[in-house]
Formats: structure tokens, sequence, C-alpha cells
């Protein structure tokens, strides 16, 4: 069984640590909140929530949320609780074809203690701070919740938990946390993204497209299996009725349009396996991702696609084909239904756009690659505390050779200034190697972003893809004590010219041993 040694202490030559935060829930021996707990409130208004005071009883949960988060009291971690009212659990239990009482539904014990979890997010959230996505905290089944913003008018907005339950009373402050009080009880993400599709008929056309090219195959999977491969992904959908308006009506009229004369669906250089796969974005990325930056992403055809979504709108491959509806008026650019996006998956986001979406020639753009993104990794980004990577197999991006120890860090420090709080650490007479996913072909600068403080760090050189670039980096000047990475950009290490969209590896050896804290790497074109 492969294994990862969490360290809680000895590493003093890296940071100073917090103690490790435990992912279990808490059932008992915490101290208890002294008043306005949140199941103090419940408590207080018995009545009204009732019924999910008793499947929080029979789950154990009384104790969980009358105690302080583990670990968070004195940073605030805290907890929120998506409390469905009584008419929401009767709704619940009258839709439900295996509960015909509330206590049926307290019979089944297993799934009422995974029920009464899965309302619990690992973070006290306001409703000021709801993310267009996902939130970026696990709730206690370590599954995450999404929001989707419904405007209703121009005044008002209706928050809606995993697209689904409304929140009906919001910010009820407690000693330990927030309640967010929801219309609906929350189902819990049992489907991925071809299972969402397959199951609503108003994409029916797209599902057969997966069918045919047997994309299907590929992502109609168990994403919690411990033994399956498959990264989250991003699907941008259209629906039957943007097919409708281009006199496309059925799975043969899309397969006469993207690949004439040509049935080899399967065959990777078949245009619609092309087109089918070209929509499916490596990364689970959400409305708010997508807005935070204007870049390349990678697909399942191997061909990017630019969205850049800094602007007032989202926008994909702006440029590359003009659309003309209706009305005669056109745009150069594909968007996203935004009210009815951020669908959340047990795979990862589905998106609705407004255009077909064809396969285009790339543009170049910026790239920012954090080295610690892996699938491995994933499991304890949200659990602060320092890890020793033991097994150089566990990792896909990142090999080290060396007697060095290769830590992956997350801090809760609010003063921490990596990027998303987290980063590989390694110390002594090493080298460690990036490798990249695929670039688009041409000129860049390229910058790395490390621990840049401190006489104990090394001096490195790199190389990318074996090739010298620049000159000796000296780690231990550049940064300060406020802030010990170099510029918000990075250090400028010299200047690539790839000829070939392809991976690419970033080599890190140290010249004069000593610790090496790497954040991420840039590629700026020039």
């Amino acid at each position: 069984m492969k294994r990862i040694s969490i360290i809680l202490s000895l590493l003093v030559v890296f940071f100073t640590l917090n103690s490790c935060q435990k992912k279990e829930v808490p059932l008992a021996g915490f101290k208890d909140v002294e008043v306005n707990s949140i199941y103090d409130y419940l408590m207080q208004n018995e009545t009204e929530y009732s019924s999910f005071i008793q499947i929080l009883k029979a789950a154990g949960m009384d104790k969980t949320l009358s105690a302080y988060n583990p670990g968070g009291k004195t940073k605030g971690v805290g907890y929120t609780l998506f409390l469905p009212t009584n008419q929401a659990v009767d709704e619940f239990i009258k839709k439900s074809n295996e509960y015909s009482s509330l206590d049926d539904l307290l019979n089944d014990t297993k799934f009422v203690s995974a029920l009464a979890r899965y309302h619990v997010l690992n973070k006290k959230v306001a409703s000021n701070e709801f993310p267009f996505g996902t939130f970026d905290q696990p709730n206690l089944t370590n599954d995450f919740l999404n929001v989707v913003f419904d405007i209703t008018t121009a005044d008002t907005t209706i928050y809606l938990i995993n697209g689904q339950a409304p929140v009906v009373k919001s910010n009820i402050k407690n000693s330990n946390g927030y309640i967010q009080v929801i219309g609906e009880v929350l189902i819990p993400i049992t489907e991925n993204s071809y299972g969402w599709l397959k199951k609503n008929a108003s994409y029916s056309i797209f599902t057969a497209a997966l069918n045919a090219t047997e994309v299907n195959k590929i992502i109609d999977v168990d994403m919690k299996l411990e033994n399956q491969t498959l990264n989250p992904f991003t699907m941008l959908v259209e629906a039957d009725s943007i097919y409708n308006k281009k006199g496309i009506m059925s799975f043969d009229d899309l397969a006469n349009v993207i690949s004439p004369g040509r049935t080899d669906y399967t065959s990777s250089n078949n245009p619609l396996n092309l087109f089918v796969n070209y929509h499916i974005l490596n990364g689970s990325l959400f409305l708010d991702d997508l807005a935070a930056a204007a870049t390349n992403y990678n697909t399942f055809a191997d061909i990017p696609l630019t969205i850049n979504g800094l602007g007032m709108d989202i926008v994909i491959n702006k440029g590359k084909e003009i659309f003309v509806d209706e009305k005669q008026d056109s745009t150069d650019f594909v968007t996203i239904f935004y009210d009815a996006s951020n669908v959340n998956t047990q795979s990862g986001a589905i998106h609705f756009i407004n255009q077909i979406l064809k396969p285009q020639a790339p543009t170049r753009a910026e790239v920012v690659y954090q080295v610690g993104d892996d699938r491995f990794i994933d499991r304890y980004r949200e659990i602060p505390g320092a890890y020793e990577i033991e097994d150089h197999n566990l990792l896909s991006n990142i090999s080290w050779t060396g007697e060095s120890k290769l830590f992956y860090y997350k801090s809760n420090d609010g003063t921490e200034n990596a990027w998303s709080k987290d980063y590989l650490a390694i110390s002594g007479d090493f080298t460690i190697t990036y490798t990249s996913p695929k670039i688009i072909p041409g000129k860049y600068d390229v910058f790395i972003q490390a621990n840049f403080y401190g006489q104990t760090n090394a001096l490195v050189e790199v190389l990318i893809d074996g090739n010298k670039v620049g000159g000796l980096v000296d780690l231990t000047t550049g940064g300060s004590s406020s802030n010990p990475y170099y510029s918000w950009e990075g250090f400028k290490i010299g200047t690539v010219d790839f000829k070939k969209y392809d991976h690419h590896s970033i080599l890190v050896k140290s010249l004069i041993p000593g610790i090496f804290i790497w954040d991420y790497v840039r590629f700026r074109p020039i």
C-alpha cells in the first residue's frame, strides 16, 4: 500500500508549522462552545428545524456542531451548516422512492450519517464570501459544494447551493460558525458529468456524440474509486436548442456537418472525435476560476482553446469565428450561459455555451503552472500541514533525485504569500524536475516563483528540456522578511523558443546545497 507520511515536526529547516488539522469528523472529545454554538441555535429553534435536528442527532453530529472546529479555534475556521427547513425535509421524503416517513429515513443510519455531514462545510462562510463556483474547503464528507447565483431581478440575487437548494435565510452567526437556511435538502453528488448529461434530454445530441466517439468510455468513471486514474475535467456543452438554430436536429445531422463522409468516429483523427474532445478541458474549472484568468486551457483533443475571463464576459476563442444570430447581429466569440452553468458533478464542472464550439488554431497566451498541482497531492490540498512524499512513483508531474526528501506544504497562515498558500520544498544536494502540460510553440520568457529570502537557501541552475536557461540563480536574496518570494511575476530565468506543441521539463539543480521552496513556473509569450 503506497503511503505518505504526515510530518508534524522536524521541518525546522523548511518552516515553522502550525499543527496539522485532522480530516476525521469529530464526534466527541472537543471542548463545548460555552454559548451560542450552531447546535445551541438549533435547540433554541427546535420547532422550526426539528426534522433536521433529528437527522443530526442520528448521525452523531450534535456533538460536532456544539464544538469548535478542531485545530481551527484560534484561527476562526468554524463550520457552515446548510440547514434545511422542516418543509424541505418533508419534500425530500415525499419525492423519495425509499423513505415513506422521517422514521424510515432515520432508520437508515448509513445514509443519514452521510446526509448530515454533507450539509456541513468545514469552514465558516458568510454569504458575501460565497464563490461563483466551488467553496475552497470541502464539506464533512470531503465533497465540494458549489454556488450558483440566480439573479431574479436587478436588485435580487438568490444563492443556489449545488445549483439546487436556495438560501432562504442567511448568515445566522454563532460562536463556532454560520447557519445558512436552505429551502431544499442537498442531494449528495454521486453522478459524473457523463451521467448528468445522459439523464438530461436537453443535451441529447452532444451525449450521442460522446457515445459515437466512445469518449463516454473514458469519462464515465467513479471518480472516488481509489484505483481510477482520470483527473477531474470541465465540459463545455451545447444544448440541443443551440444545434437546432443551425439546422442540426439530430446526431446524424451533427456528424454530417462536422465529419462529412467519415464514420470512423472512434479514430483520434476523425473530425467529430476531435470536436467532442475539444469540448473537454483538463481540470475542474468553475466560473470563478475562468473569470480569474486570460489564458489557454488544454483539452482532451490535444488542441488548447483560449478563454479570457477578465472582461465583462467570459469569452472563448475570441476572433476565431464570426457568429450571426437570427437578428443578423454578429459576434466573434463563444460565451457561457452563466445562470445555467456551474453544474457540479463528481468528475468536475459542466458549463453551457451559446454557440457551436469548433476546434480552432490556438493563440499563444501566458500560462502559469503550480508545480504542486497533482492528483495525488489534491487529497491533502485542503488540510494545512507538511507532507513528506516518500514514493517517487506517486507524483505524475514531479520527479527528484538525490538523498533529499520532498515535502508538500499547505499553509493556513494569512500572511503566506505563495499562490494558493502551498508549495513544494526540497533541501540539500538535489535535482527536481517539473513536467509541464503541453505548450503552444513560440518564444516565451520563463519565470520561476520561489522563496528568495534566507541564507540557508540553495544556489541553483535551471534547465528546460535539458538545456541550461540563464545563469546562476541565487535563492538567498531577492525576497524580504514580509514576503520571501520574488516579485508577483516571479524571477525571470531566461527565454525559450518551443518548436512544437508538447510537454516540457523544467529541471532545477542545486549548485550550492540548501533549501528550495518552489511555488510555480510562468511562461509569457514574447
